[in-house]
């Protein structure tokens, strides 16, 4: 147990970023103590947390009931990140403490890289790099199947918030056809955006070339992409995964790549991260005679990642735990 100092507030950064914290004191130096305990699970906390006031908390581990009830003097969990369902909120809400995310620092990093992927597979880039370096087939691009340009191809969003709006901004610019679904984006956004709203699910993967998530995982987006989703996807297309990873059953993806429905995925997100090795589609990717070979992209929940956004997120963290010390209510409160 961490033994309150100069009977400052404590901040406990649980994972992810350690020592130096000197961004986390600069902003916060001066009214609370910081420190970081570099857990790479929800047991590591125990006797270490329990006195803290606010928690910044990343993506390394989850922070469920069991961490939160021992919590004795805590107004705060902020989840340094856009995602937050590695957090009971629920439970935080029974005890009054707020849970916070970060909703915008690595906005322009998650879409940059869904653009990036849909690029690579929809041009043929990682299948060809793929199939040349292991020396299989001829040094020419027909190997490929019927590549078509993108300009007028409908790219599909789901989940126009901050990610999404800044992916269809981008495919935009690239003569795309942007539509999308969310039944939770104000009315309007499609005016706003010049793209097109969609109503149903079902219609806009019918209609998508490329399909890329954007959208929180809750209980109604989990699998949200799976076996039945996806045989309504148009032949071809391709799925583009950087939201979170239980919003994809990639087994479903797997199979309809195996059967040539779908031409690519690109996945940045695991249900399992690390996934484990004996994981059927982490086979599969990795067997050069499988087809999911040339044509999965997987990532290791690198999307969020530039040395701009990591400073972003430690910054925003430590401002919302500021606010809450001097007596302001936090910013982006999710329950």
């Amino acid at each position: 147990m961490l033994p309150a100092m100069n009977s400052k507030p404590l901040v406990v950064v649980t994972d992810f970023i350690t020592e130096p914290l000197d961004r986390e004191r600069q902003i916060l130096g001066d009214i609370a103590n910081i420190t970081a305990l570099n857990a790479f699970s929800e047991d590591d906390l125990e006797g270490r947390i329990e006195d803290a006031d606010a928690i910044m908390l990343y993506h390394f581990i989850s922070i469920t009931r069991k961490t939160i009830e021992r919590l004795r003097r805590c107004k705060l969990i902020v989840r340094c990140g856009v995602g937050f369902d590695n957090v009971d909120h629920a439970a935080a809400r029974e005890r009054n403490i707020a849970v916070a995310n970060v909703p915008d620092y690595g906005t322009e990093d998650v879409a940059d890289t869904a653009i990036g992927m849909a690029l690579s597979l929809a041009r043929g880039i990682h299948f060809l790099n793929s199939r040349l370096r292991r020396r299989q087939g001829p040094w020419v691009y027909t190997q490929i199947q019927p590549t078509h340009r993108l300009r007028g191809q409908v790219f599909g969003i789901v989940g126009m918030g901050r990610i999404g709006t800044a992916a269809a901004l981008r495919a935009k610019s690239l003569g795309m056809e942007v539509a999308y679904y969310d039944p939770y984006a104000p009315q309007g956004r499609d005016k706003s955006l010049g793209i097109r709203h969609v109503e149903k699910l079902d219609d806009l993967l019918e209609q998508a070339a490329i399909l890329s998530l954007h959208c929180p995982l809750t209980a109604e987006t989990r699998h949200l992409i799976n076996g039945d989703s996806v045989l309504k996807m148009r032949p071809g297309a391709f799925l583009i995964n950087t939201a979170r990873g239980a919003v994809v059953d990639v087994h479903a993806v797997l199979a309809a790549i195996e059967r040539n429905q779908l031409a690519g995925a690109a996945i940045d997100v695991l249900e399992q991260e690390p996934p484990n090795d004996a994981d059927p589609f982490i086979e599969a990717w990795r067997d050069p005679n499988h087809p999911a070979h040339d044509r999965i992209l997987v990532n290791p929940h690198s999307a969020f990642y530039s040395e701009e956004g990591l400073l972003d997120m430690r910054i925003k963290g430590c401002q919302n735990c500021r606010r809450v010390f001097t007596g302001l209510p936090p910013y982006n409160i999710v329950n």
